[in-house]
């Protein structure tokens, strides 16, 4: 902490400039890898004003924090703007988490700067630099009722702002253990920051994060998103087009978004969010805004609360007409499941060629093998291999040979669509048994065969753009998981047999031709018109 830097403050300059300015000098400094490690993804100084003036608290004495903040460009530009917009402000305590040694020298430079300008504000100023854990440091909160809100010497702050850092940690972690309530399969860090920042505020406190969409939806954060609505009502959303341009110094491929809650339990009343949108950075100041209901996005009487996040009127007409549907793949005795053939844990059962002998060899069905409306067996691909061997040890690992939809796992980031589905047919191979790696999901019928039409009429809707479009309201990522599939709702079967039956009359699997049998079939000119222009 001894250690000075060399950026000194300009004449007159905003602390949030300073900040911005340090950051670029740290980043010099450090190597890439240093900063993936550290989850650390600075803040642009046009995101940090436009989070700044999300905050509403209006009252002469606050108490922020900033977990994880860097150079602390989002306090500066917080602070910044509450001294310049509100005159009865008169006294600031500002608590933050830095645990990065390297960036520490850094940080204390951007605050004494802030304390300075703040006292030419004749604004009194209190501040904390934290080098301990965020989430260990607070780990008591986690232990406190579920059901109630915590003492106030617990909850100490008005405003918690924060961009936090993003990496996955295993279970064992400590931090993981410590948030073990919400906490699912490999958790990413973000989400246990904001848990941990909601128990921290006072009753109505501001929330302001700026995160990945992950949390929306996926099975990871379902008990995160459960106890997060319990504390915090979302009041606004603002989304991104673009994936690299929120954070482009960085070159980080993420999806994000900017969000904006206070501390209070939903009471019957279901209240409004504000959700705005912009391409990137550079036109956040000229952003779209529509008002919902909370009920419009999220169903809270639901398993999962996926958090629906419509960017356009596209998405949010196509939004309404899912919610019309009722019917779902259990209601119509159709269960999803994961492939349960691990290659790197069955090698030695796994054949690249076909051979005759006493080894008896099933199809194994892997990504290579499917595309959208399209399967192909066996594809010659070095170290992917075509079959598994039947015997006692892969007894577990095979399924039956019958009719499926075999349905990807993940996407790459960039992909048209996240969506990937493929017919399969009984009648392909005359096997007994097949297997089916685990990246891929299967669709299917437990107690009996799915038709040729309700498989086709399926894999199309899957398939189509209008899918598509509604899974990219909630899955801000690249994974494709069984039980987002199995909540989403369906129209009638009869619907999906007459798709499966236009499909079938056409003999034609394109993309544009499956696009063309749904929007037809559920009349969606209206919906999709502009896209066409």
């Amino acid at each position: 902490m001894t250690k000075s830097i060399d950026v000194k403050p300009l004449t007159n300059e905003l602390p949030s400039d300073f900040a911005d300015r340090v950051g670029q000098v740290y980043a010099k400094s450090v190597t890439t890898q240093h900063k993936k490690d550290n989850g650390q993804f600075f803040t642009p100084t046009a995101i940090a004003h436009f989070m700044a003036r999300l905050a509403k608290r209006t009252q002469d004495k606050l108490k922020i924090l900033d977990p994880g903040c860097g150079t602390a460009i989002l306090s500066s530009a917080l602070i910044g703007t509450l001294a310049n917009g509100n005159d009865k402000l008169k006294e600031i305590e500002l608590v933050v988490y830095e645990t990065d040694e390297n960036i520490l020298p850094y940080t204390q430079a951007v605050l004494d700067y802030l304390g300075k300008w703040l006292k030419k504000n004749k604004i009194n100023f209190k501040v904390t630099l934290e080098a301990n854990d965020f989430v260990l440091e607070n780990k008591e909160c986690f232990e406190q009722s579920a059901t109630l809100f915590f003492d106030p010497k617990v909850a100490f702050y008005d405003i918690v702002i924060s961009n936090p850092p993003y990496f996955k940690i295993p279970k064992e972690d400590k931090r993981a253990i410590a948030a073990k309530s919400i906490v699912w399969g490999q958790p990413n860090i973000y989400s246990i920051f904001m848990m941990v920042a909601a128990k921290l505020l006072k009753n109505n406190g501001e929330l302001i994060f700026i995160t990945p969409r992950s949390f929306a939806s996926g099975n990871y954060f379902r008990a995160f998103r459960e106890a997060f609505f319990q504390e915090i009502e979302i009041e606004q959303i603002h989304l991104f087009d673009s994936r690299r341009d929120t954070f482009d110094r960085e070159e980080v491929l993420q999806e994000t978004l900017i969000l904006k809650g206070k501390k209070q339990r939903l009471n019957g009343d279901l209240p409004s969010i504000i959700v705005t949108h912009s391409h990137g950075v550079k036109d956040i100041e000229d952003f779209t805004e529509k008002v919902y209901k909370i009920s419009e996005l999220v169903d809270f009487s639901s398993k999962e609360k996926i958090l629906h996040l419509p960017t356009n009127e596209t998405e949010d007409k196509v939004i309404k007409l899912f919610k019309s549907w009722s019917g779902s793949l259990n209601q119509y005795d159709i269960q999803i499941s994961t492939g349960p053939v691990v290659s790197f844990r069955a090698t030695q059962y796994l054949h690249e060629e076909f051979s005759n002998g006493t080894i008896f060899l099933a199809p194994l069905y892997q990504l290579i093998n499917t595309a959208k409306m399209q399967f192909e067996w066996p594809v010659s691909k070095k170290n992917k291999p075509q079959y598994i061997e039947v015997c006692e040890p892969t007894k577990s690992l095979l399924l039956p040979n019958k009719n499926y939809i075999f349905l990807r796992r993940f996407s790459a980031k960039d992909d048209k669509s996240r969506l990937v589905a493929t017919p399969y047919f009984v009648d392909i191979t005359q096997a007994e048994f097949i297997g089916v790696e685990n990246h891929l999901n299967y669709i299917y019928r437990p107690k009996g065969n799915l038709d040729r039409n309700e498989i086709l009429g399926l894999s199309a809707l899957l398939n189509s753009n209008l899918f598509d479009t509604y899974f990219r309201t909630f899955n801000g990522n690249i994974n494709v998981s069984a039980t987002e599939l199995r909540e989403m709702p369906l129209p009638p079967l009869e619907d999906l047999k007459q798709i499966g039956n236009q499909v079938i009359l056409q003999n034609n699997f394109s993309q544009s031709k499956v696009d063309e049998i749904v929007n037809n079939h559920f009349n969606l000119e209206h919906i999709f018109a502009y896209e066409q222009d």
